[in-house]
């Protein structure tokens, strides 16, 4: 049970911190722009419709999902699903939000080349971000190097999928502001406000990345002290 309050937890520690604090920010960003009515009063759905007709996608549905910044794309659906707090309404926020996610659908039809690797990365990270505790704790464990080995490596398969997500969620949200400015959605002041929401959840994956990070030094810091020890 040592291994649990070992000097490694500050790693943990610091990456929850950052979580919580990208969380906070994202969600508080979003609250604040929820209560400005946009000037065209497209609501979420409406702005998506214009923006993926502008850019000439028509195969692409927009439909409802349940919850609250639950917005995402399905490209194996073609579908864009918009939260509760995105679809009906007619926010700044909310047309931001509609706008970041058709900027995955326009990643999707151009195959943008980031996007391609982590739909080709995401069976590869499902798998390691399931499986690459449990074998690193039953390395550790028996005293097995291999296994722990093999445990970080799975887990480093996880931490690359959030390295190359990045990218593609940035220049989702840099389409999204050209493609609201360029189709008319929101004007040039709206805009301002759209680029805190987007830079706010943008945060949310940073934070993601380096506590996945940290998590992965401190699996090498307590693989290396077990290798010491024995």
């Amino acid at each position: 049970m040592g291994m649990f309050y070992d000097p490694t937890m500050i790693f943990l520690l610091i990456g929850l911190a950052l979580s919580l604090l990208a969380s906070a920010l994202v969600k508080g960003t979003f609250a604040k722009y929820s209560k400005v009515r946009s000037m065209s009063g497209m609501t979420g759905a409406q702005a998506a419709s214009r923006i993926l007709h502008s850019a000439g996608i028509y195969d692409v549905n927009i439909s409802h999902v349940a919850g609250n910044l639950t917005d995402h794309y399905d490209p194996r659906s073609k579908t864009l699903r918009l939260s509760d707090s995105t679809y009906n309404s007619a926010s700044v926020a909310a047309v931001g939000v509609a706008a970041h996610e058709c900027g995955h659908a326009i990643q999707h039809q151009k195959r943008y080349a980031p996007l391609v690797l982590r739909s080709t990365l995401v069976p590869a990270a499902n798998i390691g971000s399931s499986l690459a505790w449990p074998v690193f704790f039953i390395g550790m464990i028996a005293s097995l190097p291999m296994l722990t080995t093999v445990g970080i490596i799975l887990f480093g398969l996880a931490v690359v999928f959030q390295l190359v997500t990045l990218p593609v969620e940035l220049n989702a949200s840099r389409r999204a502001v050209r493609l609201l400015e360029d189709t008319g959605v929101l004007g040039h002041t709206e805009n301002s406000g759209v680029k805190k929401v987007l830079t706010a959840a943008a945060l949310t994956y940073v934070a993601s990345l380096a506590a996945s990070v940290l998590q992965l030094l401190r699996l090498l810091v307590l693989a290396g002290g077990r290798r010491r020890n024995d």
